[in-house]
């Protein structure tokens, strides 16, 4: 028999860009078998202009009204309205709130959009999220002083998610692959102030890892040789001579996350952290 859905419509108003509030309305809906919302997303409602189109639209289709909106008047306002139509309301972010005032004895600010402000560290992210894009694959060389860490390997040892993951810690990171035969730039070899880490992997991960690459549009692979576990393990050989050589430490990353891999990284220089 045909599973029929019960189709409901779900208001979901925020003072900040709204994903908080789909992310939580998402998860209660996919716990209702039989039940799929009709959303309606209404962000950056910061004053009572704003809301009240809101509680119009509301009134021309009831449902379950979920909120995170920090000023008080603007909330209260929500919720007698819901009243008035016998609707649920609930304000998603303050029993969290509530939970965290009791614990550290002190009330929010009950700021908008607190968790988006636009101070330094949000610029120093964007920043090295822009240097690593601009560094992938060792790209533009020359500029290797200004980073933060370079991370070596060779290919499929998640140098580039890596270095994205740093990058949204602010931290400048550049990644350079090793290619058996192909010489690294000579600036790698000159900067003084970067980290140099190297990341290698069991010839087993990599060859799974690289099966399932798409080497139709990758020129210079021949398919064979990129996964031979035999061709792999002369790979690694070879990045863990160049690192021992030039005492770069080596992180192997078989068994970690990409989180737990730049955990690792920036225990190898704390000031990052």
């Amino acid at each position: 028999m045909e599973n029929r859905k019960n189709f409901f419509h779900l208001h979901l108003i925020s003072d900040s860009t709204g994903e908080t509030l789909m992310s939580a309305g998402r998860a209660a809906t996919a716990q209702f078998r039989d039940a799929q919302s009709v959303e309606h997303v209404y962000p950056l409602i910061r004053s009572r202009k704003q809301l009240l189109p809101v509680l119009e639209a509301i009134d021309a289709e009831p449902g379950i009204v979920l909120y995170t909106i920090v000023d008080r008047e603007l909330a209260e306002l929500l919720d007698e309205h819901c009243r008035r139509l016998g609707l649920p309301s609930a304000n998603v972010l303050e029993p969290v709130m509530n939970v965290f005032q009791v614990y550290l004895g002190e009330p929010s600010r009950r700021r908008a959009s607190a968790q988006h402000l636009m101070n330094a560290d949000y610029f120093a992210r964007i920043e090295a999220l822009n240097y690593a894009m601009d560094h992938d694959d060792g790209q533009l060389p020359e500029d290797y002083d200004e980073a933060d860490v370079i991370i070596l390997g060779v290919s499929r040892t998640s140098k580039t998610p890596t270095a994205i993951y740093l990058a949204n810690r602010g931290v400048k990171t550049a990644n350079i692959p090793i290619v058996h035969g192909v010489a690294l730039p000579d600036n790698l070899f000159t900067v003084t102030g970067p980290l140099i880490v190297g990341l290698i992997a069991t010839s087993d991960r990599i060859s799974q890892v690289r099966g399932f690459r798409e080497l139709g549009s990758v020129l210079g692979y021949d398919p064979m040789h990129y996964t031979d576990r035999a061709a792999i393990a002369e790979e690694l050989k070879f990045a863990r001579a160049l690192c021992a050589k030039n005492n770069w430490p080596v992180i192997d990353v078989t068994r970690r996350s990409i989180e737990e891999t730049a955990a690792a990284i920036l225990a190898l220089r704390p000031k990052l952290r």
